[in-house]
């Protein structure tokens, strides 16, 4: 903490109109919190500059070339030395389990490789609570393990645009929307091994009408990203957020065990 201040940092990869929805409550007192750097993984992210405006130290870890390189000259030198493949492959959840496992490999000792260097880009930068605010990347076990340190307390959130679990993945707005749901909305969440599957923190909806589009839909859904996104967040830095496991029915009639999140009252 700085303070009674959390400390943020956040990932962006492009145009960051949620992060300057996160620097203006921080500013404003909406939320307790103060961002600390602001990272991307495309040098150009147009979030990079209202970060600068706002005298918020930036950095950039190039994901495409880095995934180039180790795609031309695949070396287990340039892969982490605490990387451990099996480990990863059996954690993560992005992936069918009968996914081929040459393909399997590549994307986790590739995405390693970039996370090894995003992990030493924000050591120098303290912080409490990662956020992602359209950073288009999935994180993997090997970075997710390295920042939630402590297993009941996660600390990284990611915000969706639609009602999770329906549609997860990088159009949840257009997905709702070409469905024919009368309904959309926005989800943060904690991050897991998986695609948009983690534990839930908090949700807005909004209608679709007859008169809509992909893009009054999505124009809808970021008004109350912006609002949703720095509650969210304050609730971290009151300590209000709890994780607990919970049975529900899965599939086939079997029980099936999930974190969810609890809001609790401040202090308790």
């Amino acid at each position: 903490m700085m303070g009674n201040l959390t400390r943020i940092g956040v990932l962006i990869s492009g145009g960051g109109s949620n992060l300057q929805a996160i620097i203006d409550s921080c500013e404003k007192g909406i939320i307790d919190g103060q961002i600390v750097f602001v990272g991307s993984d495309v040098s150009d992210a147009a979030g990079l500059k209202r970060a600068r405006t706002n005298r918020i130290p930036t950095f950039v870890v190039d994901y495409k070339s880095i995934i180039q390189n180790y795609k031309n000259t695949p070396s287990r030198k340039m892969v982490p030395r605490d990387f451990n493949l099996q480990e990863a492959a059996s954690k993560q959840s992005f992936f069918k389990p009968d996914t081929e496992f040459k393909f399997l490999k590549f994307f986790l000792e590739s995405r390693a490789v970039a996370e090894a260097d995003l992990l030493d880009r924000m050591k120098p930068y303290p912080y409490d609570l990662l956020v992602l605010a359209g950073f288009m990347r999935n994180l993997t076990p090997y970075f997710i393990d390295r920042v939630n340190t402590n297993r009941s307390l996660p600390r990284i959130m990611n915000i969706h645009p639609a009602l999770l679990p329906a549609f997860p993945g990088i159009d949840g707005y257009g997905d709702t929307f070409r469905y024919g749901c009368k309904v959309g909305g926005c989800t943060v969440h904690f991050v897991d091994y998986g695609e948009d599957t983690g534990p839930i923190i908090g949700q807005r909806a909004f209608e679709i009408n007859e008169d809509d589009t992909i893009e009054t839909v999505r124009q809808k859904g970021l008004k109350l990203e912006w609002e949703l996104y720095p509650e969210c967040i304050q609730l971290y830095a009151q300590g209000r957020l709890k994780t607990v496991k919970m049975s529900f029915a899965a599939g086939g009639g079997k029980s099936s065990d999930r974190t969810v999140v609890r809001v609790v009252r401040k202090g308790q």
